[in-house]
């Protein structure tokens, strides 16, 4: 099973500003659709049919830093990876690299808290999803210690600038 799964995305124009660079707000786009992408793609995982379920999940926290520029028709590479679990929330790591996959652009940290559809109430984890989710678990990516120093750890394994 693929713990960290990587696409590939071209930036459109209409997401850009006016100098050409990909807008700040729609890297969190980028990043969300790339996360929905890879639930369905590598885990068969549909949000759509979870819902009807009940099970929805909700951003409460995002932590973002913008690194390089992103601008138009750039193709980038964005790797997203589960990097916590806790009773009622989960947190990700969405990693957008360019094309090559060798060079930061920006990276975001999610936290997302499990609310029942139905009720609309905060609410723990299944059973089922817990072994799920520690399978999916990208546990060489260290969430206690900070996006600060998860920045520091990948500055010392590769370039950060392009």
């Amino acid at each position: 099973m693929e713990i960290k799964p990587r696409s590939f995305y071209t930036v459109r124009f209409n997401d850009c500003d006016p100098f050409g660079h990909l807008n700040n707000s729609k890297y969190i786009d980028y990043f969300l659709n790339a996360r929905e992408d890879h639930l369905k793609e590598f885990y068969a995982i549909d949000l759509k049919e979870w819902a009807l379920q009940g099970h929805t999940f909700v951003v409460s926290r995002h932590e973002i830093q913008y690194i390089r520029p992103v601008s138009y028709n750039d193709q980038v590479c964005i790797q997203t990876a589960l990097i916590g679990i806790g009773e009622t929330s989960l947190q990700v790591e969405m990693w957008m690299l360019d094309k090559e996959g060798q060079n930061t652009k920006c990276i975001l940290w999610s936290s997302f808290t499990r609310i029942d559809s139905r009720t609309g109430k905060k609410t723990a984890h299944p059973e089922e999803f817990l072994q799920l989710f520690q399978q999916l678990m990208a546990t060489d990516i260290d969430y206690a210690g900070g996006l600060n120093a998860r920045i520091a750890t990948l500055k010392e394994s590769r370039p950060i600038s392009s």
